[in-house]
């Protein structure tokens, strides 16, 4: 494409990229109506996998290094993930519903995630890496289920009593 001018260059790089995010698009849409990511509101089993290997590589650092400690702070980001995703609008968890569908799937977690190894698979290190492509890409989807993975991890862990204490911080002063 060097004989290209940049305009040119540029045209297509996009059009590329428009054209995988209606082909993810469309896939997700067809795994979500086959197994969602959320069911009634809550993770479903393949959506809290995802969410624990994101945690671990985003998180890396503020979590507990005791394996028995780590596992009790993640299960209880868990059940707030459930609360917080129920006080979501619908048209945002049907959305989330869908990304989670479709990260669950090998298309999707290459695709989006840019992760050959499953999420049983993966380390720590791959799913950080990949986070940081996701985080850096130049294709808006990649961007937006990044920060989508960034919210559904943060908001939850932060909001915790147990992590105040890992990270020094008291709690709120009453006022």
């Amino acid at each position: 494409m060097s004989h290209l001018p940049p305009h040119m260059q540029r045209r297509t790089f996009l059009k590329l990229g428009i054209a995988s995010a209606v082909v993810l698009a469309v896939a997700g849409g067809a795994v979500a109506l086959m197994k969602p990511g959320l069911v009634d509101n809550k993770i479903t089993p393949g959506t809290r996998l995802i969410l624990t290997q994101v945690a671990q590589a985003m998180l890396a650092g503020s979590l507990p290094v005791d394996a028995a400690e780590r596992q009790r702070i993640l299960d209880g980001m868990m059940e707030r993930t459930d609360v917080f995703i129920g006080g979501l609008p619908t048209h945002v968890q049907a959305e989330l519903s869908q990304l989670f569908a479709l990260l669950d799937t090998a298309v999707g977690r290459r695709g989006i995630v840019g992760m050959s190894s499953s999420w049983e698979a993966a380390t720590v290190g791959e799913t950080t890496q990949a986070l940081i492509a996701m985080r850096g890409s130049g294709m808006e989807l990649r961007i937006q289920a990044y920060q989508g993975l960034h919210d559904m991890v943060c908001v939850p862990y932060f909001a915790g009593q147990e992590s105040w204490a890992l990270l020094g911080y008291p709690g709120p002063i009453a006022v």
